[in-house]
């Protein structure tokens, strides 16, 4: 394999304005960190999941989801489908409208403008009543997702540039079964396949960058009960299975840094977090019910992911391994809400959250600029008739400014690529409908018994 100087002084050939000492910085920068495969957290529940799974949910601030209310429930608790008399299905659609700046403190004091993508997140549900007790189910789902691009030349180029997107669609088969009018259990398999791009420069050389782009696929499960214990409460209880994600793929690298770089067919495995969620719906009056969820994600065990030749050797740029630095801690959301039923048709519902963030300021990266959030959300159901009604939904994310501190003692520190701080400043609005639909014919009211008149 050749000498990194002897790749240096086929760089200094390039010549027009790239000096043999920027070039060195490019290739001493690739050896000494290589690509950090990271998901930013544009996403928009803890690390780089998606909490838009149900505009009935969102309307609350998912308050009470997992304890059901609706088909969509089905997400944080299989057994909720259990609720759904009949053949019936929802459809979803969300508009998630992020804004994430970042504000240099070192470096060129280059910042960026708006690197974050409005997104559009559809997902549906399906339910299908086969006995009295018996219930199969079908969900439709997009739980991780990213899409965001960064300028070129900034001051953090070095450890994010160019395009990184992320899409995920999970199909689970579900099954429940009601063992009494005060209990039923749920369970469904989880099969994802994953897309994602990431892409990062190369510290000095305007243009250079590395990439992989890959997809795979990943399997998982989950399982779930539901309580009422009482007429007027409902208790919910979720949980979805970590998946470990395979992600097959291609390392690019700029073709004077393929001798002492592994280009070409790369693997890695990113172990995704599972979940538990607690929902409770209790009711006050006719009109008024109580909502309240808390949710914990495992992302603690998603630490560190290598990427691997076809061998299983580490792939490398600059002879130094490709590897994914996440080291997340685990995280948590909490919401309360309410919902109001003005009359037959309209239900009227809000809710707020707030959300604890698995990324820290110590392992906080350019490409994960996630930090703690508050939620605030209305929403509202119509139904149109007997067979059809409508959510809708709308929330605004506080998002807490992100401090970023790539400085020694950070894991994602590179001597060669340089410090970077700075602080990433970030809020997000969501648009959501949906539609539910019966297909079959629900039953028709029992008439009224008439009334003897006795004299």
């Amino acid at each position: 394999m050749p000498s990194l100087s002897r790749v240096c002084t086929k760089l200094r050939s390039l010549g027009d304005g790239m000096s043999y000492r920027s070039v060195r910085s490019c290739v001493l920068a690739c050896t000494g960190v290589g690509l950090l495969l990271t998901i930013t957290s544009h996403a928009n529940a803890g690390g780089f999941a998606l909490r838009e799974q149900s505009a009935f949910g969102q309307g609350s601030s998912y308050a009470g989801v997992a304890a059901g209310g609706s088909l969509s429930s089905m997400f944080w608790n299989p057994a909720t489908i259990t609720q759904v008399p009949g053949v019936q299905s929802e459809s979803v659609l969300t508009g998630i409208l992020p804004s994430s700046k970042n504000n240099a403190t070192s470096g060129s004091l280059i910042g960026t403008g708006n690197i974050a993508h409005d997104g559009l997140v559809p997902d549906s549900y399906y339910s299908w009543q086969i006995s009295p007790q018996w219930w199969l189910g079908l969900s439709i789902t997009s739980p991780f997702g990213l899409s965001e691009t960064f300028p070129d030349l900034w001051a953090g180029r070095n450890y994010a540039a160019g395009g990184s997107h992320l899409m995920t669609y999970n199909a689970s088969p579900t099954i429940a079964y009601a063992i009494n009018n005060w209990i039923s259990v749920g369970a469904g398999v989880q099969i994802q396949y994953a897309d994602a791009t990431f892409t990062r420069g190369l510290l000095g050389v305007p243009t250079f960058q590395a990439s992989i782009d890959g997809a795979g696929w990943g399997f998982g499960f989950t399982a779930g009960v539901t309580l009422t214990p009482t007429p007027t409460t409902s208790i919910g209880i979720g949980y979805r299975s970590a998946i470990d994600q395979k992600i097959n793929g291609t390392l690019s690298v700029p073709g004077v840094l393929a001798p002492v770089s592994t280009p070409g067919s790369v693997n890695t495995t990113v172990n995704l977090p599972d979940s538990v969620s607690i929902g409770l719906r209790q009711k006050l009056s006719a009109q008024w019910t109580a909502l309240a969820t808390y949710e914990w994600t495992n992302w603690s065990r998603i630490g560190t992911a290598n990427v691997l030749q076809p061998s299983g050797a580490p792939a490398a740029i600059g002879g130094i391994p490709v590897t994914a630095v996440f080291q997340f801690s685990d995280g948590w959301f909490a919401s309360v809400g309410a919902e109001y039923q003005w009359d037959d048709r309209l239900a009227l519902r809000g809710g707020i959250a707030f959300e604890k963030s698995p990324v820290t300021d110590q392992v906080r990266g350019l490409l994960v600029p996630d930090n703690d959030r508050t939620w605030l959300s209305v929403g509202a159901s119509y139904k149109y008739s007997n067979k059809t009604t409508f959510d809708a939904a709308y929330s605004h994310l506080f998002v807490e400014n992100a401090p970023v501190n790539i400085v020694p003692g950070n894991p994602l520190f590179s001597p060669a690529s340089g410090t970077y701080t700075g602080t990433v400043e970030s809020h997000i609005d969501i648009i959501s409908v949906a539609m539910h639909y019966r297909w079959d014919d629900p039953p028709s009211p029992a008439p009224a018994k008439s009334k003897m008149i006795t004299k």
